[in-house]
Formats: structure tokens, C-alpha cells, sequence
């Protein structure tokens, strides 16, 4: 139904369907409203509580003594995993995990680095599929333990800390990804965005357009570790919104870089839709995601990596990424003959 040039929901859309909505709303807040309102929480909490004191002693906590834990494993708490909230949000897309083929096995005494691309606004895809137990990673690998990679900076954040560390959250830094690749007895998987923030600047409904050329930091701890590398591609993850343009040049991509650079955060104004009318607003779009798990590549351990051993890996990677997704594309996307991998 449309009125004043605004698509609305129907009526009778049913409950299940509602409470997709309402979850997938949930979720987002989580990843967007939280993080600016911790601190807002935490300032009413000092100036205009009777808590003041405890507040106090929670950010020396987290400042002070649980400030590495982010480095360390993280703290992932299962019963919030298991919130039914992650499966309605899993199912509004819907979100799935498939493996690129039967040869995708991980070895149980083995750690892996799956690198998740493209990252889209907010890594929507990969956050859902691998962030909660409701999703079918643990079905397709049931011997690994997978850990989502977000900017370390977050860790530091009140309340929103608490929240990545639940879901099973570490941080994407060298010595995070060292520690869970070393684990001796292996049965580790850290999933990283290695497009990161810069790779949503790019994101556009129908546009693959990865930042990966000169992102070699994650090939050169792999060959330290003997990690084996494994390419996810998540088809979909950029149509799920579209965002105010911002060309290179123009003032709002200017603004956008210069808090990018100090805060390693893109304030991106994205174009969703809302609760009830589908026009706009800051809910993604149900556009089915797609998690491709791609053939691990398998990586001898080097305790000093060249540059042409890191080159040579790097160049390997990208060619098994390209080669996904050409493979999946046609299967997976709407237009696969008018979409292109953009790698930058």
C-alpha cells in the first residue's frame, strides 16, 4: 500500500514476520545505538545516581584490569547466544552458511582464519551467521569454536563491551589473532573483516567493491602461525542498504575520513526502511545473505615470513576469492553478468 510516495506494510503481515522485524531492530540498535548511548548511560550514572560509586569502579575495571580479555579469548556467555531474538533476526533476511563444497572440512587439531568479505555497513551477514548458536556453523563444523574479529577501540566502550564479549567478540589485532591461532590443541576459527571500516565506503546495493590489495597484515599471521586461510563470501550483504552518496572529494566523504582516522569508525548515514513502510529508515532491507565458506588454504608455518613468501600467499588468496566468487555469483545474485569483483 502506498500513500504520499511511502510503501507501507500490509495489515496482516504475520506474527512471525513481526517479530523478524522487531528483532532485526534489536540487533541493529545494538551495533549503532549502543555503542553512543554506553556513554550517556554511564555519565547519568556518575553525576545523577546513587550508583555513581559502583559506575566508577566498573570503568577502573574495564580500564585497568579487564582491559586485555578482548586479547585473550574474549568471554562469550552461551545462554546469551542463544537468545531467540538472533534466530528471528537470522530468519527476517534470511541469512544462511553453506560450504563452498564437500572438500571444505576443517581439521578439528587445526586453527583456521576465515576472512570475511565484503564488509557491507555494519558486517550484518557474517555478525549474524557467526555471532550466536542459532545459526548452522556449529552443525557444518561442530569441532571449532568461531570468534567474530571487531576494532579493538570497542572493547573499550561500557556496556557495549559486554555485549561483543557475549556473543563470543575479540579483538582484530595481532596479538588477539595470536593467541586464538596458537591454541595448542587447536579448535579455534576467527573471523576476520579484513575490508574493515574502509570497505564500507563502497557499499552499494549491487556492488562488490573490496579493500584487500595492501592488506597483507592477516597473510603474514597466518604463515607465523600456520594458520590455514579460508575465504567467506557473503552474497547480498551490500543490498541490504544503500547509503547517502558520498564521492570521493565531496564534504561528507572528507568528514567521513577524518573520523575514520581518529576514531577507526565510519559515521555512514545508511538508506533502510522502518518498522511499518519499507521507503526508508534504518533497518536493513530483507534481501537474502548468502555466507559462502570457502576451500581452507593451507598454510606452512613460518616463524619469520618474507615479503615474497607473504606476497606470494596474498596473491594466492585473492585468486581462491576471485575464484568463489565467480563460481557462486550466478547462483547467488540477481544480475551475475552485470556484477563484477572490484578489488582495491
Amino acid at each position: 500500500m502506498k500513500a504520499l510516495g511511502i510503501e507501507f506494510a500490509p495489515l496482516n503481515v504475520p506474527l512471525r514476520r513481526r517479530l523478524q522485524t522487531l528483532s532485526i531492530g534489536f540487533t541493529t540498535s545494538l551495533m549503532t545505538v549502543l555503542p553512543m548511548s554506553s556513554w550517556l548511560i554511564m555519565f547519568c550514572l556518575i553525576l545523577f545516581s546513587p550508583f555513581w560509586l559502583l559506575a566508577v569502579l566498573y570503568l577502573i575495571w574495564i580500564w585497568v584490569f579487564d582491559k586485555e580479555v578482548c586479547e585473550k579469548g574474549g568471554r562469550r556467555i552461551e545462554w546469551v547466544r542463544r537468545w531467540k531474538i538472533w534466530k528471528y533476526s537470522k530468519e527476517y533476511f534470511p541469512i544462511n552458511i553453506i560450504k563452498d563444497s564437500k572438500k571444505v572440512e576443517l581439521d578439528r587439531k587445526r586453527n583456521y582464519l576465515f576472512c570475511s568479505f565484503p564488509h557491507g555497513l555494519v558486517a550484518t551477514g557474517a555478525g549474524i551467521a557467526f555471532g550466536n548458536s542459532h545459526s548452522t556453523f556449529q552443525e557444518l563444523f561442530p569441532e571449532h569454536t568461531p570468534h567474530i574479529l571487531t576494532l579493538r577501540q570497542n572493547f573499550l566502550m561500557p556496556i557495549f563491551r559486554e555485549y561483543l564479549l557475549s556473543v563470543g567478540a575479540c579483538a582484530a589485532s595481532a596479538k588477539s589473532i595470536n593467541f586464538l591461532m596458537s591454541k595448542p590443541e587447536g579448535g579455534n576459527v576467527a573471523l576476520l573483516v579484513v575490508g574493515g571500516a574502509a570497505e564500507s565506503f563502497y557499499c552499494k546495493p549491487g556492488q562488490y567493491h573490496l579493500v584487500l590489495k595492501n592488506r597483507k597484515g592477516f597473510v603474514k599471521l597466518a604463515l607465523k602461525n600456520g594458520s590455514p586461510l579460508v575465504p567467506v563470501f557473503s552474497f547480498g550483504e551490500t543490498d541490504i542498504y544503500d547509503q547517502v552518496s558520498n564521492p570521493e572529494g565531496s564534504l561528507l566523504r572528507r568528514y567521513q575520513e577524518w573520523v575514520k582516522k581518529i576514531t577507526g569508525i565510519v559515521p555512514i548515514i545508511p538508506l533502510g526502511r522502518g518498522f511499518f513502510q519499507y521507503s526508508f529508515g534504518l533497518l536493513p532491507q530483507r534481501k537474502p545473505i548468502n555466507v559462502i565458506v570457502g576451500t581452507p588454504i593451507d598454510v606452512e608455518k613460518v616463524e619469520d615470513p618474507t615479503q615474497e613468501q607473504i606476497d606470494s600467499l596474498h596473491a594466492t588468496f585473492i585468486k581462491h576469492l576471485t575464484d568463489l566468487f565467480e563460481e557462486h555469483k550466478h547462483k547467488y545474485l540477481e544480475k551475475p553478468e552485470e556484477t563484477f569483483l572490484v578489488i582495491d
